[in-house]
């Protein structure tokens, strides 16, 4: 099962319907083989519980197939006990407004009771869970607000507190985020495979995705409408005299991105592509799926938490912070009065090195400081890593052509970096998330003040990546 195969080797397929209940009653049954068949009183203080739970109960589920058409409903029933508790429950349920009393003993249920009760049990879960790992972490904060979201409105940045599974089925997970703002989110991240590692403790900003086609979509379909159908680089550049060759490749790397997720794009043998007329539709349609997928993008801003980076030489979050030029709103609660004391720590640290002054209402860092912190970093970096390798360790200037073997990935505080070994010497220089794929392979690039642009494979022709 654990493996996804049968006895025989083939795909293992299990129907939705044991999935969703069949499971669960034969772990039921077997329980009862084990432990024998709950007693009368076992159940009646189970049902008199739910009378008053805000979730789908089993009194629920008996009110639901007994309605009729017009989803009107009474307690009535041969069994006493039965309708003392039905009654209750309806008038919970009114209370609740998901039932309309009718009078002697009618009542009829919302449209949508079955999804609210739903809805509205698996937010006790979610407060239980919040509450379990705060307790379990010693942050259980009196007064600190809990938030729930559903749909993502505005950035919440903080520290994880936990990243946990939501939904097996459909591989969707959450976290726990302790944010600046002094409250405690749970937030859906959706699929695991689509977001990166994020351990606890790591300081992260998570923002919302927005289902829209993109201009890149938008310019190609213009394009291809003015030319038969057909989009082509050159035909770009004749659509739009002011593009350039390289912002034209651009679209041409969209377009091999969507041809992999099968679009109906086609590739001609000249290089030019049929665009499909109902192209924007498509790819809003594919676009709305991937945000389904994922929700929202998490960034992570440290690996460290802030008062690990209070005196460490290098360009931490702290620094980049200090230097913006406009400054999170962090509340003097919870974690926003640890990064509040950890920043006032962090100032004073650089005014010590000479690497900031003081001025009249703050402390200004000095031109080039994260210049020169990931510079220290850097070189205390390459200077542990050559006691291993046996090799030494070059800086590349800006105009140099590296070429070499991508060992690793090396995650710094100033950033991550890629370990590229070239002969008896190796260098640290700027990682991309598309290196990911070339780790243990050849690879060449040209460095350029904003970072590399990559050519993949040794003495290769072919697209480059910056």
């Amino acid at each position: 099962m654990l493996r996804g195969v049968d006895d025989r080797g083939a795909n293992l397929i299990i129907a939705r319907e044991y999935i969703a209940h069949g499971l669960r009653e034969r772990a039921a049954e077997l329980a009862s083989i084990d432990l024998g068949p709950r007693t009368d009183r076992e159940i009646e203080d189970r049902l008199r519980h739910d009378v008053a739970q805000e979730r789908l109960t089993t009194i629920d589920r008996q009110l639901l197939r007994r309605m009729d058409a017009d989803r009107v409903v009474t307690a009535a029933s041969n069994d006493p006990f039965q309708q003392s508790v039905q009654a209750g429950r309806l008038r919970t349920l009114g209370t609740m407004g998901l039932a309309e009393d009718l009078g002697q003993g009618r009542w009829r249920l919302v449209d949508d009771v079955e999804e609210t009760l739903r809805r509205m049990g698996e937010r006790g879960d979610i407060i239980r869970t919040m509450q379990r790992e705060l307790s379990a972490r010693n942050l259980d904060r009196a007064g600190v607000d809990r938030q729930i979201h559903e749909t993502l409105q505005a950035s919440v940045i903080g520290r994880v507190i936990h990243r946990g599974l939501a939904d097996e089925h459909r591989d969707r997970h959450y976290l726990i985020v302790d944010g600046i703002d002094g409250r405690v989110h749970y937030l859906n991240i959706g699929r695991g495979d689509l977001t990166g590692l994020t351990p606890e403790g790591s300081i992260v900003r998570v923002s919302r995705v927005v289902a829209e086609i993109k201009p890149a979509d938008r310019v190609i379909d213009a394009v291809a409408r003015s030319n038969g159908g057909i989009y082509s680089i050159e035909a770009h550049l004749r659509h739009d005299p002011s593009a350039t060759q390289a912002f034209a490749e651009a679209h041409v790397r969209r377009l091999e991105a969507l041809r992999l997720v099968r679009l109906g794009l086609e590739r001609r043998a000249d290089g030019s592509w049929t665009i499909a007329p109902d192209h924007l539709e498509r790819t809003a349609a594919y676009e709305a799926e991937r945000v389904r997928a994922q929700p929202v993008v998490v960034d992570t801003l440290s690996l460290l938490e802030p008062a690990k980076l209070e005196r460490a030489e290098a360009a931490t979050w702290l620094d980049r912070e200090l230097e913006s030029a406009t400054p999170l709103a962090v509340r003097d609660v919870g974690f926003g009065r640890e990064l509040r004391a950890s920043l006032d720590v962090r100032r004073q640290w650089l005014i010590e090195e000479n690497l900031a002054e003081a001025t009249r209402n703050s402390v200004r860092l000095r031109p080039g400081t994260l210049e020169t912190l990931r510079d220290r970093e850097l070189a205390a970096a390459g200077a542990r890593i050559a006691a291993d390798l046996r090799k030494p360790f070059t800086i590349p200037s800006v105009g140099d052509h590296l070429e070499g073997r991508l060992s690793r990935r090396v995650d710094l505080l100033s950033g991550s970096y890629a370990l590229l070994e070239r002969g008896h010497e190796f260098a640290l220089v700027p990682w991309r998330p598309m290196l990911e794929r070339k780790i243990g392979q050849n690879i060449g690039g040209l460095m350029r003040t904003e970072g590399v642009d990559w050519k993949f494979g040794r003495g290769r022709s072919g697209p480059q990546i910056s």
